[in-house]
């Protein structure tokens, strides 16, 4: 999330009736509560001289759980698994599992990147939105 973003938001509360809105974006949580226009106000000041500090250096972003269930790090236990620290990933390749009601989702990469580390184990029980490998943009 931009400071763009984050300015249209506190635009949204301040033109309508909204008390208070909470946004949640990977590990980034954004809550604005109206108490009166002046602490709008100091929300606004706070996020700008905050934003160089969310900001992550050097392309470094997550491949996050789309939805709760297991994590698999391989199609079967006899086959290697999908993907390793240090191997590169292309867009829409696929990097591990994660099942859900017995059903098996592949989950598939949303951009080119290098896997820079597992944050799961295998077998693992995962979140929605739970960070699944630490990656770095190409």
């Amino acid at each position: 999330m931009d400071l763009e973003q984050i300015e249209k938001l506190v635009e949204i509360i301040e033109k309508s009736t909204l008390t208070e809105i909470t946004v949640e974006e990977g590990n980034l949580k954004i809550n604005l509560k109206r108490e009166n226009n002046s602490e709008i106000q100091n929300v606004q000041k706070n996020i700008e001289r905050k934003t160089e500090i969310v900001e992550e250096p050097d392309e470094e972003s997550f491949i996050t759980s789309p939805i709760v269930g297991t994590f698999y790090s391989a199609a079967s236990p006899e086959t290697p698994a999908f993907v390793r620290v240090g191997d590169t990933v292309k867009k829409g390749q696929p990097v591990c599992i994660v099942e859900a009601m017995k059903l098996m989702n592949e989950i598939n990469c949303d951009f080119d990147c290098e896997i820079e580390a597992v944050l799961v184990s295998n077998e693992q029980k995962v979140e929605y939105g739970q960070p699944l490998f630490r990656v770095k943009k190409i």
